[in-house]
């Protein structure tokens, strides 16, 4: 079965290697001009999916939060950049990184907090919807595309 339906029942993880091993998997399933938000509250495990979908691209380097860089670039079988768009100021400090050039191939870009940049997000995104349910239990769950 794809990862694709699986999110769209929702997927529970319990540790943060299954959540790694889940974006592994989803790498495996993500067009060259992919679009990935991420939507869930500080903690429940945003980069640790990045994470996985990074060592599902071949990317060998540690991925962190790129919270206070804004975005990272990351280089494997693909081109990943990871936006953390929490200290973004709207559409305009997302019109000062450029970020439709990361809007289309070879780029992979994976955007945590998009609702701050909305506007900026395209149609062809998808979103997924991370929450923890108990302590160290994680539901990933695919939402209806919400781009621009």
């Amino acid at each position: 079965m794809s990862v694709w339906k699986e999110l769209e029942s929702g997927v529970t993880t319990r540790s943060p290697e299954e959540t790694r091993a889940l974006g592994e998997r989803l790498a495996g399933e993500l067009a060259h001009e992919s679009v990935i938000a991420l939507e869930g509250d500080l903690g429940v495990g945003k980069t640790t999916l990045v994470q996985g979908i990074a060592r599902g691209l071949g990317i060998k380097r540690h991925v962190t939060s790129p919270t206070f860089t804004l975005y990272s670039v990351y280089h494997g079988s693909r081109t990943l950049v990871h936006l953390d768009a929490y200290r973004l100021a709207g559409s305009a400090g997302a019109e000062e990184l450029l970020i439709e050039d990361f809007l289309r191939p070879p780029y992979c870009l994976v955007v945590e907090w998009p609702s701050r940049i909305s506007s900026w997000m395209p149609r062809h995104s998808r979103t997924l919807a991370l929450e923890i349910i108990e302590p160290g239990v994680h539901r990933i769950r695919a939402l209806a595309n919400s781009g621009r």
